[in-house]
């Protein structure tokens, strides 16, 4: 295992600096990091699924600016943008949700809430029900983008991309861009997607065979061995050697 970590920590190391983030090694945080703004990033977060170049492609056409428009001019700023699950109208009432969310005070006060009594799961899932009390619309594309609350850990997805979110609103370095308070880096929860699944497994970080929440927990519980007050330091260094085939 000390090896293991040796190799770990060489690889967040090699990664930690703004060249990581490219064209030629894109990444949606590199979208993120353009406004350091905590909402246009969790646009950039929960439309990061798909194809890395097609995700980049699509956020990078979302104006911050979509954030403050009148629905008419928000309509006509967007028309005929949609991707992959979501159709433009989807576009469109995810911006009116965002707009309702600033209103009535931001995405990190409504976490905080959660966070306080409950810690990470109970954070995201206030977050997560605000959301869709703010708005009655629904849709199949449109749910698939915010997901579902967390009501049971052991029947929950992974819920890769709130996590990734909550680990660039959260940490602080060359590449997360830290601008929430008040949320212990030790709490958070790897963002467990494929590349970081398959790459964890092979190297014997996690031993379960779903990738859903609880394996989700079980690799973070892993890193913190490594590091117990950071252990998400490991995870866009995971992804990469996935990403890259390293293995």
């Amino acid at each position: 295992m000390n090896t293991i970590q040796e190799y770990l920590d060489s690889q967040v190391a090699a990664r930690n600096c703004d060249s990581e983030l490219c064209a030629e090694r894109p990444d949606p945080l590199m979208i993120a990091r353009l406004y350091r703004d905590p909402h246009h990033a969790l646009t950039c977060a929960l439309f990061a699924y798909g194809n890395v170049k097609a995700i980049i492609a699509f956020i990078a056409s979302l104006d911050i600016g979509l954030q403050k428009l009148s629905e008419d001019e928000l309509r006509f700023q967007v028309k005929n943008k949609y991707y992959r699950f979501q159709k433009n109208e989807d576009v469109v009432q995810w911006f009116l949700t965002l707009q309702k969310l600033i209103a009535m005070g931001g995405a990190e006060r409504v976490f905080m809430r959660g966070y306080r009594t409950g810690g990470v799961i109970e954070g995201l899932s206030a977050l997560i029900d605000t959301l869709y009390t703010l708005n009655p619309y629904r849709s199949q594309g449109y749910e698939f983008l915010i997901g579902k609350p967390i009501q049971a850990v052991a029947k929950a997805s992974a819920m890769k991309r709130w996590m990734m979110y909550l680990r660039w609103m959260v940490r602080k370095d060359e590449l997360d861009m830290g601008l929430w308070k008040g949320i212990n880096p030790s709490d958070l929860i790897m963002p467990l997607d494929t590349h970081t699944y398959n790459v964890s497994r092979r190297l014997g970080l996690l031993g379960r065979k779903q990738c859903d929440l609880k394996a989700a927990m079980e690799l973070t519980e892993t890193l913190r061995q490594f590091d117990p007050l950071d252990p998400l330091k490991y995870d866009f260094a995971l992804y990469r050697i996935g990403q890259e085939k390293i293995l």
